[in-house]
């Protein structure tokens, strides 16, 4: 009876930590390119205004609207009579996507949430949002250092499986040859008589590779092994095919 205890150490699970702080980092990449990126009513809209696109004083304040692209003549007819404080011609138009339009409205701050209210019930939303130099260009620190980390982490797993293949490889080519040497063995009994080679045609002279060793294996036979029910068993030593002799097909992608 064979035993396997298989365990982990600490060497071998580095890569697998390596990876996963990479997959981490472009996890958190790609949720800020979403944010970015997506529609403008959930994207982040620090990189769309600018300082003189608000105004903030005891009195007045700006509001960011998001107006659905074919409501934009009607946000522009009807945006000053929703409240009486809201002043005449402030409202400019920002940024545009393929659904809706960045618009600003500049009122008094005792009506934002009376404005807010008539605004939703016009089907116009308006988006939290309070402009901060700093945190925008904390922003911007924090995604250039995961640019950065997510380089220097896909630049050290690239080396580390550039170091691996060939060990991995020559043990998989190992497994194979032992994989041939005991099917022949339980093929043809022992002592061991055969001789055992790695063929690598091309795929239009396959075909005529295959039948050039049926001959040498003997034709009597290779009726037999040659019957239509026979189905491939693939393994990690390879697709197991059913020939008069022991073939196993290798497929690199």
């Amino acid at each position: 009876m064979l035993y396997f205890k298989f365990t982990t150490s600490k060497k071998n699970s580095l890569p697998q930590v390596r990876a996963a702080e990479y997959n981490n980092v472009r996890s958190q990449l790609s949720a800020i390119n979403r944010k970015q990126s997506g529609s403008l009513a959930v994207r982040d809209l620090s990189n769309l205004v600018k300082p003189e696109d608000m105004i903030t004083s005891e009195h007045l304040v700006t509001l960011l609207a998001i107006v659905p692209k074919y409501s934009q003549k009607d946000w522009l007819s009807s945006y000053e009579t929703l409240d009486t404080f809201v002043v005449p011609r402030s409202s400019k138009k920002l940024y545009e996507d393929n659904e809706y339009a960045l618009y600003t409205v500049t009122l008094f701050a005792k009506v934002v949430d009376n404005f807010k209210v008539r605004a939703r019930e016009k089907g116009f939303q308006i988006r939290d949002f309070e402009y901060s130099p700093e945190a925008q260009e904390s922003r911007m620190q924090e995604m250039e250092k995961l640019l950065r980390d997510q380089e220097a982490m896909r630049t050290t797993l690239l080396q580390w499986c550039y170091a691996s293949y060939s060990e991995v490889f020559s043990s998989w080519m190992h497994f194979c040859a032992v994989r041939v040497f005991v099917e022949s063995i339980l093929r043809y009994g022992l002592p061991p008589s055969f001789l055992s080679a790695v063929l690598a045609p091309s795929t239009k002279s396959e075909k005529k590779v295959r039948s050039i060793l049926d001959e040498l294996s003997g034709d009597a036979h290779s009726l037999y092994w040659k019957s239509e029910d026979d189905v491939g068993v693939a393994g990690l030593g390879g697709e197991t095919e059913a020939h008069p002799y022991v073939s196993f097909t290798i497929n690199f992608v």
